[in-house]
């Protein structure tokens, strides 16, 4: 379906850079946004609640003027941890309402409230959902569009392929849908656009960014990791997340004793306080193996839209 008629017009390639914890800070976004792809962060990244608002405010500004090409910057975005384990929930996101924030990105719980606070200043709301169940409650709130974070997707992510779950929500879904999971060049967005997505969730791939907030060991892990060192386990946070074993092991956990999947077993509060889930075990996604180097924003995404042009014509040739 057509973008969202915020977007129309503000985007060099399909595009979310999706919110990472730790990672994601202003110099990310504002890169992201001036690169021609929507820019993004976590509320939680401004590390004190009083921060948040002065974090928006640089990131407006910094992607208010044209870049020196002409274009007009994308919009930018942020993440909101809706439940009730968030205890910034309300402050958080009464600063992004007050502050007009055009792209809100909520996970766990549908958010309504924040929805019909949104569309009164025509904000988008785009929720993340790991599960058919969970799209079906989240279009009943009412939100703009759904971000699928399937098999693969850096983070906590869900368990089912794209190729089932898109399909699924479709058949009762046709609002915009992100999809989310090991996208890390241009034909994999041409992919997902030929699977019905009408954008994609960017994260492991910025991680290695020259703006990302990640340690230098952080980024060159993940330059130097592929697929088989991704690890599926809730037992850090939980939550059922992917993240890169040579940090699991350089943290002195033996990865063979770890829960695996969504079960609650392998966590315990206070179990590791000196091993934490995004400070210590680092997160991303499946697609790391093809991330080859730490290069900036403007690289990447400049790569990303050779990739996907080259795609098209490759698929026009056959």
């Amino acid at each position: 379906m057509p973008l969202p008629a915020q977007l129309q017009g503000r985007l060099r390639l399909p595009v979310i850079a999706s919110p990472m914890f730790i990672v994601s800070g202003r110099a990310l976004a504002i890169a992201e946004c001036r690169a021609g792809i929507v820019g993004s962060f976590p509320s939680l990244n401004a590390r004190e609640k009083e921060e948040l608002e002065p974090m928006i405010e640089e990131v407006r500004e910094a992607t208010a003027a044209p870049t020196p090409d002409g274009r007009q910057p994308a919009p930018f975005a942020i993440n909101l941890i809706c439940h009730g384990s968030n205890k910034r929930l309300e402050h958080d996101a009464d600063v992004c309402l007050r502050q007009k924030v055009p792209i809100l990105l909520t996970s766990l719980h549908p958010p309504g409230d924040i929805v019909r606070a949104a569309h009164a200043y025509g904000g988008l709301v785009l929720h993340d959902v790991t599960t058919v169940r969970h799209a079906e409650k989240a279009v009943e709130q009412g939100v703009d569009g759904l971000i699928l974070v399937c098999s693969g997707a850096g983070g906590h992510a869900g368990t089912v392929s794209p190729f089932a779950l898109l399909p699924e929500v479709r058949a009762f879904y046709d609002g915009p849908i992100v999809l989310a999971g090991a996208i890390t060049s241009g034909r994999a967005i041409l992919a997902a656009q030929a699977l019905g997505a009408d954008l994609v969730y960017v994260g492991t791939r910025f991680l290695a960014a020259r703006e990302s907030d990640a340690s230098p060991g952080y980024k060159s892990m993940v330059v130097a990791s592929a697929a088989r060192d991704i690890v599926y386990t809730s037992h850090f946070s939980g939550v059922a997340a992917n993240y890169l074993m040579p940090s699991i092991v350089a943290a002195g956990v033996d990865p063979d004793e770890l829960t695996v999947g969504n079960t609650k077993a392998g966590y315990q509060s206070g179990r590791r306080q000196s091993v934490k889930a995004w400070k210590d075990i680092w997160g991303a996604g499946q697609g790391v193996g093809a991330i080859r180097d730490i290069e900036t924003v403007d690289t990447i995404v400049e790569r990303f839209e050779r990739e996907y042009a080259e795609g098209r014509a490759a698929l026009d040739g056959r």
